[in-house]
């Protein structure tokens, strides 16, 4: 169980030796079922690979991934594939991927982070930047991540951290508006509501902030997730994973 910290005490993208366990274990996979305007819109999947770097430094691998429904795909089809390579010891991202693929919009995101250096080598579409990121920037994947393991699930708990996506950094703030009960086919669960004010669009096609539910336990999984696009919103409810992993 992480232990509860007040927001003034945490520290954005900083752990220590004797930090306690994370709430997410290798081979952790959570699906989602999507929908918009009541239908089924598609599906979307997060993965926890553990692993070491070409350094032999351990390290998670994070994936996701969102796709459309057949019946969505014919008017606006999409594809977005993420991968996230996170230093375990300092939960820093060192290297992300990200292919977007929405209706007639497609890019390719490539971020190697170099933290020493508060420098990015960030390419889209084939063309690279040198740019500078502040101390304990996230990407648009591990910032989720981050959230779930530091932000104490107590209402009014705040955190703000800076997340560099699509060539530049975003100041995020995320907030515990109360804790709810929800259900689902993992059964009925108390949750903490949080809203994350998000500043770019993200892997769920957002046009604004995301509320996202997560347990309260110890495995603080988010088994919900909504946010509002150009039409209607979306809503993004975990069918599969919870409770599956084997944990010590």
């Amino acid at each position: 169980m992480f232990p509860t910290r007040g927001a003034a005490e945490t520290s954005p993208g900083r752990t220590s030796s004797d930090s306690v366990s994370l709430p997410f274990s290798n081979g952790e996979r959570l699906a989602y079922d999507v929908t918009w305007l009541g239908m089924r819109a598609g599906i979307a999947t997060m993965v926890v690979q553990e692993g070491a770097d070409d350094r032999g430094k351990p390290q998670l691998t994070l994936r996701m991934t969102a796709r459309s429904s057949p019946t969505v795909t014919k008017f606006y089809p999409v594809d977005n594939r993420g991968v996230s390579q996170v230093d375990l010891e300092s939960f820093l991202p060192r290297h992300m991927t990200f292919a977007r693929r929405e209706g007639k919009r497609f890019n390719d995101f490539d971020y190697t982070f170099r933290h020493s250096e508060g420098l990015v080598t960030a390419v889209k579409d084939g063309k690279t930047d040198e740019l500078a990121i502040p101390p304990d920037v996230q990407d648009a994947m591990s910032c989720l991540y981050y959230v779930r393991k530091v932000l104490p699930f107590v209402p009014g708990a705040a955190l703000a951290l800076t997340v560099h996506h699509d060539k530049k950094n975003y100041k995020m703030d995320v907030r515990v508006e109360g804790l709810e009960t929800v259900e689902g086919p993992w059964g009925k669960r108390e949750t903490a509501r949080v809203v994350v004010i998000m500043p770019f669009q993200g892997i769920f096609l957002n046009e604004g902030n995301i509320r996202v539910w997560f347990t309260t336990d110890e495995h603080r999984v988010p088994v919900r997730m909504k946010a509002k696009v150009v039409i209607g919103s979306i809503v993004a409810e975990l069918t599969e994973g919870y409770g599956t992993v084997a944990r010590p």
